[in-house]
């Protein structure tokens, strides 16, 4: 029996990347990636070139049984367009939307949208972590053009019968992580004093590993089908137990100030940097219930492990 073709989109980044060298390893599916620039899974597997704007219509999509659409215009904590919705749509709404009803019109069984924890809101109360079924509250032009690309999925799931799965992460974390997590790395590794010793707040956050372990349980699980998941790693932090656990990852003690968070956000505010102190200060927590009830899944690598990972793999890069 031929195993399952999976279409992977954005192979290149963190997530796809992954997705797509798990699956190599795994006998059960075939994966095809499809990347919009240079990727190292050249030689690996089938790798089709692909942009999400524009008409160009997917060139792969023959004999797919499963679409993974992790390509994305990401969300950016400095914001350069001046319209930054409508530079979103175009890729995360309209480009989506259009790979999707291309993929229901060849056939395609399941479209599994990696969407954002962003579509639930910005912040939570502590000990009232955001759940899969709440109301949507996007703030943002990312978390919104990604809760306008969801509805859109949905409506096409309804007119065409293929099945869609929505799964929303929070901060994804691991090797060959980038951005601010890949700076906190420096940071640590290097003993730069950190004001962030005294943040009492709760965050999750998602491994790439367990990220990519609940998309592979979504590829076929009869359960999955037509619903939204929330990913995490089941354990929530402060910033600052965070701060402490990268640090003894990298084998260094971390030097964190016990600067207060009101003084923060105050200092923040005076140089135009709020929403950063909001990351930062502030709390996030998803409830992934859902998942364990009606798919099994429960993450099956630890923070501290998978932390050790993306430590490890951050150290053997700064030897080469």
């Amino acid at each position: 029996m031929t195993a399952p073709r999976v279409l992977v989109t954005g192979a290149s980044g963190l997530v796809g990347e992954a997705l797509v060298l798990r699956l190599l390893l795994d006998s059960k599916f075939q994966p095809v990636a499809t990347a919009r620039g240079a990727t190292r899974l050249h030689g690996l597997c089938k790798v089709v070139p692909f942009e999400l704007t524009g008409d160009q219509r997917m060139p792969a999509l023959d004999n797919i049984q499963v679409v993974v659409h992790s390509a994305a215009r990401v969300h950016v904590m400095d914001e350069v367009a001046t319209d930054a919705l409508a530079e979103f749509r175009k890729v995360n709404v309209e480009g989506t939307l259009r790979l999707a009803r291309q993929a229901a019109e060849a056939g395609v069984q399941r479209f599994i949208f990696i969407s954002s924890i962003k579509v639930n809101g910005e912040s939570t109360s502590p000990g009232q972590p955001f759940t899969a079924d709440d109301r949507p509250a996007p703030v943002d032009a990312y978390g919104v053009s990604k809760y306008e690309a969801e509805e859109g999925l949905k409506q096409i799931a309804l007119n065409s019968g293929m099945e869609v799965v929505i799964i929303r992460p929070p901060l994804v974390y691991g090797p060959g992580v980038k951005a601010n997590f890949l700076s906190l790395l420096r940071w640590l590794n290097r003993g730069v004093p950190l004001p962030f010793g005294a943040i009492h707040n709760q965050r999750s956050l998602v491994s790439i590993a367990n990220l990519v372990d609940l998309i592979v349980t979504c590829l076929n699980h009869p359960a999955a089908a037509n619903q939204t998941f929330l990913a995490g790693d089941g354990e929530d932090l402060s910033t600052t137990e965070l701060l402490k656990r990268l640090g003894g990852a990298l084998g260094k003690k971390p030097r964190l100030l016990p600067i207060p968070s009101w003084l923060l956000h105050m200092l923040a505010a005076l140089v135009g940097k709020q929403a950063v102190a909001k990351r930062i200060c502030g709390s996030l927590q998803v409830d992934i219930g859902k998942n364990r009830e009606q798919l099994g899944w429960i993450p099956p690598i630890s923070m501290d492990k998978a932390l050790r990972q993306t430590a490890d793999d951050y150290l053997e890069k700064q030897t080469k």
